[in-house]
């Protein structure tokens, strides 16, 4: 590792004046930290977030809940009022990589950092989140822009998260045996507007599926989803799976998520 300066504001208004002096943010550290001793990033200042009592906690607000962005995965999965009203947001936060990363990793980490093939940027699209910012509330489906990138501005941070509470939802995912990620991961979840489905690891970047969509809110069944056609020319290939491959598994998970969501 090389030579920084780590700085440990303790309110949020420290927080947003050293990030835009351009000190970098530094949640859980699960993406940031690897990158740094990879050098595939050199920030010379991080601003460690972990003491702004402003950014965790998670509240009930109406029909859905505020979940502050430095909230870890652990707090998450075991919230009892999120396993009672909200248990697949529970339950994707509960298979997160391993217990290490999900003491340490953040909502708000993962969701800024945008992976395409994390789990936690399914749930906020498929959810139909609102991601509260120090600057301003974005919809979910103008958060995410493309790969590793968000709407978010320089010095900009994630305050909190705001999910809908749906009538069922369910998140189903295929590991990637060496990293915990996902190859394909799919979240849905039924409205009274209707079903959204976001799907992650199989494109450039978390994103809805409309075909199942539209399906699914006429029908909420596996047999609806099946009977949805999966066109894979836009997704990924790599030496773990083709796109055909990940085109299949959109629609088997998809299949398994709403059964799933039935009970």
């Amino acid at each position: 590792m090389y030579a920084f300066t780590l700085e440990r504001p303790t309110t949020l208004a420290d927080a947003v004046k050293l990030a835009a002096a351009g000190a970098k943010p530094l949640a859980g550290g699960q993406t940031l930290l690897a990158s740094m001793k990879l050098r595939l990033s050199a920030p010379e200042q991080l601003a460690d977030l972990s003491g702004v009592k402003e950014l965790t906690g998670i509240t009930k607000e109406g029909n859905a809940f505020l979940i502050g962005a430095m909230s870890r995965h652990l707090d998450v999965a075991n919230n009892s009022a999120i396993k009672a009203a909200y248990p697949a947001l529970a339950d994707l936060a509960s298979r997160i990589g391993d217990r290490q990363v999900r003491a340490m990793g953040t909502l708000g980490g993962s969701v800024a950092n945008n992976d395409p093939a994390a789990c936690y940027p399914s749930a906020v699209l498929g959810s139909g989140a609102t991601v509260v910012t120090t600057q301003r509330e974005i919809a979910a489906d103008d958060f995410f822009v493309g790969l590793f990138t968000t709407a978010l501005t320089d010095g900009e941070l994630i305050k909190a998260i705001r999910f809908p509470i749906p009538k069922r939802a369910a998140y189903e995912k295929l590991r990637q045996k060496a990293s915990n990620f996902p190859l394909v991961g799919i979240f849905v979840a039924q409205y009274d507007g209707g079903v959204r489905v976001a799907v992650t690891g199989a494109g450039n970047g978390v994103f809805r599926h409309k075909g199942l969509e539209e399906a699914l809110t006429k029908s909420f069944t596996p047999e609806s989803a099946a009977g949805v056609k999966i066109d894979s020319n836009d997704l990924n290939s790599d030496l773990h799976a083709s796109a055909a491959y990940r085109g299949n598994l959109i629609s088997v998970l998809t299949q398994r998520a709403v059964a799933k969501a039935l009970g």
